[in-house]
């Protein structure tokens, strides 16, 4: 099962967080989402455990507990959108092109 973890500290690493969660059982991956640009934690991650059962106790057991200062948001994580692509819309008739032509004083 996929877990959904937020409201986590700017300082927690991915590793911080595998510990938090290797105590309910087995952690299959876990990672910590960053900022590309700044390099930074976004301050929320995903947790990965293979039981079920092990999962529920861990979300029930870590949802709105302090965890390195700050009280974390943790439920079941939804599966990803998938993103539907755009009807393409049929191409417009281009205008002819007329030049700019200054008129001459005769």
């Amino acid at each position: 099962m996929k877990i959904f973890v937020a409201k986590l500290a700017f300082k927690t690493t991915t590793e911080d967080l595998r510990a938090l969660f290797e105590q309910f059982g087995t952690v299959e991956s876990c990672k910590v989402i960053m900022d590309h640009e700044t390099g930074r934690s976004k301050c929320y991650g995903f947790v990965e455990m293979p039981n079920d059962e092990e999962a529920y106790k861990a979300i029930v057991e870590t949802d709105e507990t302090v965890f390195m200062g700050n009280e974390l948001q943790v439920k079941k994580s939804r599966p990803q959108a998938v993103a539907t692509p755009k009807p393409e819309k049929p191409a417009r008739p281009r205008r002819p092109h007329h030049p700019y032509i200054p008129k001459t004083e005769e």
